[in-house]
């Protein structure tokens, strides 16, 4: 198994003007990310607008990004599904295909019922029956749900649960899952705008939504980290703030994709209902990123 650390970009699912998959414009995304300076990527996570594809497409993108992504990188699926039947079948596909790890969110459509007792046993039947190497995914903006720290250190003793993607930003929250989890259990920052502190505290990486954009400036303030410029980290981190909350939760996976037109990669249209960035935003999206490169790349 690959060691989970680094900078992971999650990447968006490309759609053509009609709505369906356009397998051209990710491969040509998958040529440029790979070579950067990006460990590895997610595949069909929040900015992949997995909950807008069938199951079908969902498998013909899985299995197109491992045809077309080097081996040497990692390579995670998402997987998460209401039913832990699908669940379970998606992460086995993963494993067929030949992936590294599978990305699950909680379910999350009868989250009055999601106690702590039930989502333990869901995790842990999960990663009983996963082929793969079962990385948690803490999104409580999308889920409304929150995982909290002790139920997360419960989980990380089970041997098939790896780590975490944490998007919650709840930086204690994230140090008490690192202060009390097993040494190897991996604690992924889940955006940009905390990537630097996750790292002070001992997390591994981040996968962020911006490195799908800038990976080569995200990937440097793990680099200047681990060689102990904390302030040149330091520097690069503050400087992303405002660009990393446009394509977040500012402008969301449209804002995601009308970066990466920007960029010279292939955006394109999000799925209905999300529907195409308006145009009196690109401006100032376009200056941000490009106030970004000139200093960094």
């Amino acid at each position: 198994m690959k060691e989970l650390k680094g900078c992971l970009a999650p990447i968006p699912t490309p759609f053509d003007e009609r709505g369906e998959l356009f397998l051209d414009g990710l491969k040509r995304n998958l040529e440029a990310w790979a070579k950067s300076s990006l460990d590895g990527i997610v595949v069909l996570g929040s900015n992949g607008e997995f909950v807008m594809l069938t199951q079908e497409e969902k498998l013909r993108l899985l299995e197109f990004v491992r045809e077309n992504y080097p081996r040497d990188k990692l390579l995670i699926a998402g997987t998460a599904c209401e039913s832990f039947k699908e669940t379970l079948f998606l992460n086995k596909k993963a494993h067929e295909f030949g992936y590294d790890a599978v990305l699950v969110l909680p379910p999350s459509y009868y989250k009055g019922s999601m106690t702590d007792d039930v989502l333990e046993n869901y995790y842990l039947r999960l990663a009983d029956e996963s082929p793969l190497p079962v990385l948690i995914y803490n999104m409580p903006a999308n889920s409304g749900i929150n995982l909290s720290s002790k139920l997360v250190v419960r989980l990380s003793r089970h041997p098939n649960i790896f780590g975490i993607k944490d998007s919650s930003g709840r930086i204690v929250q994230i140090s008490e899952v690192i202060a009390e989890s097993k040494d190897s259990f991996a604690v992924f920052a889940g955006s940009a705008s905390f990537l630097l502190p996750t790292l002070v505290m001992g997390g591994v990486g981040g996968i962020l939504a911006l490195a799908n954009v800038i990976p080569d400036v995200c990937s440097k303030i793990i680099e200047r980290y681990r060689a102990g410029d904390i302030e040149g980290a330091r520097e690069i981190q503050l400087a992303i703030l405002r660009l990393n909350n446009l394509v977040t939760s500012g402008y969301g996976v449209p804002g995601l994709k009308a970066a990466l037109d920007i960029v010279g990669l292939y955006g394109g249209p999000p799925r209905l209902p999300l529907l195409p960035l308006a145009e009196d935003k690109l401006d100032d999206l376009k200056r941000e990123i490009n106030k970004v490169l000139s200093r960094f790349s």
